[in-house]
């Protein structure tokens, strides 16, 4: 069966680019990608308080804009490389964004969704930056694949997994960065960041754990000592010239007291390489 990726664009060169990057990630793969526009009708009504209903003129002139950005999209794409085991589809939409990605989900039963993220420099008003960390945080249904606007794409050879061994980790979260890390042939590096303390027994037993999940792909474990997460992993990646960085989004993993920050905006938004979000 083919993967079926969804990306959501906003027609810019950072969108184009995680497209890009997306398509080269899944080379060897027969894969449906879905590509999604959230249109707006600044341009087309002098009242942004009420939105035109579908149907209506500034509806249709708005849509129609999109459209043809999108056959714009598709031939430039076939240009960069056509590939047969892809095929391409397009989604013009008013709806909100986080709801329109919810339900391609639902409906087409996607297996990843992936962004472009522009980060905190960003110019404000752009659909990406927040609204990727957004997906990162709410999107449970399936892995969100985050791509820095600077980011080329080259095969990954490594990509780090942070971890404090607190957590028991199920063989099902680790499917998609085993399938990724086997496609292409690269190690994943478990990277412990500790201060000082040895691990409880919980910790060495999950430890053995994860070591038994990853055992059928290369793997190594590593210690830092760096108390912050974020810049642990910053200076982790950089030394290394690792390739992606991946966790599980768990919800107290982000959102409780352990970390002065929730670790997606921490890391989110300074990240110079993708970040791929499990669940």
């Amino acid at each position: 069966m083919n993967k079926r990726i969804l990306i959501p664009t906003d027609f810019s060169k950072n969108a184009l680019n995680a497209i890009r990057y997306t398509i080269d990630l899944y080379a060897k793969l027969n894969c449906d990608f879905y590509f999604l526009n959230v249109f707006s009708f600044e341009k087309y009504t002098t009242n942004s308080l009420n939105i035109p209903e579908e149907g209506s003129a500034e509806y249709l002139l708005a849509q129609q804009e999109s459209e043809k950005k999108f056959d714009k999209l598709i031939n430039t794409l076939s240009l960069h490389e056509e590939n047969f085991k892809h095929n391409y589809f397009t989604e013009s939409t008013a709806n909100f964004l986080s709801e329109a990605i919810k339900q391609n989900i639902k409906e087409k039963d996607i297996d990843l969704v992936a962004m472009g993220t522009k980060g905190a420099s960003g110019s404000k008003g752009v659909l990406f930056g927040s609204n990727t960390v957004m997906a990162m945080e709410k999107i449970r249904e399936c892995p969100v694949l985050a791509i820095p606007e600077h980011v080329s794409f080259m095969s990954p050879k490594e990509i780090v997994f942070p971890t404090d061994f607190k957590d028991v980790y199920k063989r099902s979260e680790f499917k998609y960065l085993i399938e990724l890390a086997n496609m292409h042939n690269a190690e994943i590096a478990v990277l412990h960041l500790e201060n000082n303390k040895e691990l409880t027994e919980t910790q060495l037993s999950n430890k053995q754990l994860l070591s038994s999940i990853l055992s059928e792909t290369k793997h190594q474990f590593h210690t830092l000592k760096e108390k912050n997460l974020g810049k642990g992993i910053q200076i982790f990646v950089e030394s290394r010239e690792s390739d992606m960085v991946s966790f599980i989004n768990r919800k107290h993993f982000f959102f409780g007291s352990v970390f002065s920050k929730p670790l997606i905006k921490e890391i989110g938004y300074d990240s110079d390489v993708p970040i791929l979000a499990l669940h």
